[in-house]
């Protein structure tokens, strides 16, 4: 599926107008998330080198191949927020948007006078989406939050490990993205308060509070019977079976087990029917007390099969199991291809005139699906349409780019 092929289609959050200051992660996913669903999106960029995500990682024609993820469907505005000029210009779009983004260090905005006091004095219906580590206020509302660390302070770091081993991150910046959605969760709320109400209101959005929200019942658990959860590699902690499970030719099976009646299926297909007997283990508890010789008994079995062989005997049962994709396997996989996940766009430079693959649109609406409206911009691309769509003319503009304010 061509990103081209939604473009057409019409827009949940069309019509709504979103100032993006953010920069990196957090903030701009929450904006790209709008911007999918029709939100228009201004991005707002220092003039010297833009978002510091147009160099991260892999580099196509000395632009990051990630930032045609992270910005597709915005516009790029370049301009000096360090200037009484540039802070003007953003008081101007914040006075006719909906929504405003940032995810500066918390007192940033205040200091260049674009507080929530002061912006939503000038436009009371204004949503302002607030990122960062630790939120607005509390004791540590002035340290430096990255989501690595937001994701550590949140007890997620401590359960990503190996039991005794060093914990590790997941490998992507899980932290930021999970703010991000809560911050479009947040957003929509205010939306909605504001379709009653007429009046807008602050969103703060802490990293380590949003991945903090995800963590299950790691809280409960330890105020009802003291326990501290630990690592448990790739096993499902108190639920049982549900493990990765070598096989013969190396790969790994994940098979999740753990229903009653699923339980019994996967017995009778790796020849031990008689553990599926087994009254004993007829019920979760059960069987989490014997994890350790039901986890054998399944290894067992896929030791002696290739991980295809192994799938297709549990996908037979009706047994929910699957392998451990690399991205390799998600590029060619049909299933993410028929669901539109993995969409395609022309982009100069790729070699043979070939189309990047960049993720598709998620979630799906059936009424107002989202889509790809056009590719992430280069820095400063609709610096003089967004400015004269505020009304400064082409002479204004000319002076403000003279003195770098704007690109």
């Amino acid at each position: 599926m061509t990103a081209a092929a939604s473009s057409a289609t019409p827009a949940a959050l069309a019509g709504l107008k979103v100032v993006e200051l953010g920069q990196l992660i957090a903030g701009p996913f929450a904006a790209k998330t709008l911007a999918d669903f029709g939100a228009e999106v201004i991005k707002i960029e220092p003039p010297g080198g833009g978002d510091p995500l147009r160099k991260w990682r892999l580099l196509l024609d000395g632009t990051s191949v990630w930032w045609q993820v992270q910005s597709r469907n915005k516009r790029s505005l370049a301009l000096d927020l360090r200037t009484p000029q540039g802070q003007d210009v953003v008081r101007r779009l914040a006075a006719e948007a909906d929504v405003l983004i940032e995810n500066f260090r918390p007192g940033a905005m205040e200091g260049w006078g674009l507080g929530p006091d002061e912006l939503l004095a000038a436009n009371p219906r204004l949503i302002m989406l607030r990122v960062s580590g630790y939120g607005q206020t509390g004791p540590y509302r002035d340290r430096p939050g990255f989501a690595a660390v937001a994701e550590a302070m949140a007890g997620l770091r401590h359960l990503t490990a190996e039991p005794g081993r060093v914990p590790v991150r997941t490998g992507v910046s899980i932290g930021d993205t999970i703010a991000a959605l809560h911050g479009v969760i947040g957003v929509l709320l205010a939306l909605q308060h504001r379709h009653a109400t007429g009046q807008g209101q602050v969103v703060d959005v802490a990293l380590y509070e949003a991945v903090f929200n995800c963590m299950e019942s790691l809280l409960p658990e330890y105020s009802a019977f003291g326990v501290v959860r630990e690592p448990a590699g790739s096993a499902m902690p108190g639920i049982a079976p549900s493990n990765a499970y070598r096989c013969a030719d190396g790969g790994y099976a994940l098979v999740a087990g753990n229903g009653d009646s699923i339980f019994r299926r996967l017995m009778v297909v790796i020849g031990r029917d008689d553990l599926g007997q087994d009254p004993t283990l007829a019920d979760n508890a059960g069987r989490v007390a014997r994890v350790t010789e039901i986890d054998a008994a399944i290894g067992a079995w896929t030791a002696q099969r290739p991980v295809d062989e192994a799938l297709a005997a549990l996908a037979g049962a009706d047994v929910p199991a699957g392998r451990i994709y690399t991205v390799a396997d998600i590029a060619a996989d049909p299933h993410y291809r028929a669901r539109g996940m993995v969409q395609q766009v022309q982009l100069p430079g790729l070699p043979d005139g070939r189309a990047l693959d960049v993720p598709g649109i998620c979630p799906k609406l059936s009424a107002t699906p989202g889509g790809h409206r056009r590719n992430a911009p280069a820095l400063g691309q609709d610096s003089d349409a967004v400015l004269a769509e505020l009304g400064l003319t082409g002479e204004q503009i000319a002076q403000l780019r003279e003195r770098g304010i704007v690109r």
